[in-house]
């Protein structure tokens, strides 16, 4: 089935004008996911924020309680005893200056980056490389820290960093079709809580405006903002 009939077959069976529970939207996302590779369940959320203002910007760290799936390759700038811990936790790639330089030499084959303080000063040389790749390491989101064993578990474990684009709206992953309903439930409530958690201090009226779910190849579904902000209580 072509994807464009496997789409429009997909979204007959959603209503456009429905603002539906979390439970019905992960289940008809759950059921509407038909391509031949396990889906990413992803969420959109518009938020009532302008970035521009330095105190109306998004951003952070939040493990979902059962992981997104995905294989996350870690990358850890670490020397001597910190090195062997990033390793022991399982991180892909542990190094200092030779790192630096793989890096300078196109060679990226990571999701995440983690350093230890005092290795900023090789990684500050590779902000304009990680930078707009959105891998710098940074102490608000974790990724710079002496405790580089706690960061890579975490990475490996369900960690997703989200940041709200120049229009409000935030997009993550959050788990893979194949999952159960109720993790997916679960891990979409963790994110919404930490997105809530964040509200900055220069946000104005409706805070959390918007929130659709989708699968990767399949049509969005409007949630129901004020009856999910209204479980994250319970």
């Amino acid at each position: 089935m072509a994807i464009g009939k496997r789409l429009k077959k997909a979204s007959a069976n959603v209503d456009r004008n429905k603002f539906y529970a979390l439970g019905e939207a992960v289940a008809s996302v759950k059921g509407n996911a038909t391509a031949k590779f396990d889906e990413t369940v992803e969420i959109a959320m518009n938020l009532g924020i302008d970035p521009r203002h330095a105190d109306q910007q998004v951003r952070g760290m939040v493990v979902l309680p059962n992981g997104t799936g995905k294989n996350v390759r870690v990358a850890v700038f670490a020397r001597a005893a910190k090195a062997e811990e990033a390793k022991a936790a399982g991180a892909d790639l542990v190094g200092a200056d030779d790192l630096a330089e793989q890096i300078l030499a196109g060679k990226m084959d990571f999701d995440r980056c983690i350093a230890t303080p005092d290795m900023m000063g090789v990684v500050g040389k590779l902000g304009k490389v990680l930078g707009p790749r959105g891998l710098m390491p940074n102490p608000k989101l974790g990724t710079v820290t002496p405790n580089v064993a706690d960061a890579v578990k975490a990475a490996k474990g369900g960690s997703v960093e989200f940041r709200a684009e120049k229009t409000g709206i935030i997009h993550a992953g959050v788990g893979k079709a194949s999952f159960t309903a109720e993790a997916l439930e679960q891990n979409v409530k963790a994110f919404v809580a930490a997105i809530n958690r964040a509200k900055p201090a220069g946000a104005k009226g409706t805070y959390i405006e918007k929130v659709s779910l989708s699968s990767s190849m399949g049509p969005g579904l409007k949630v129901d903002v004020a009856d999910l902000v209204a479980s994250l209580q319970g």
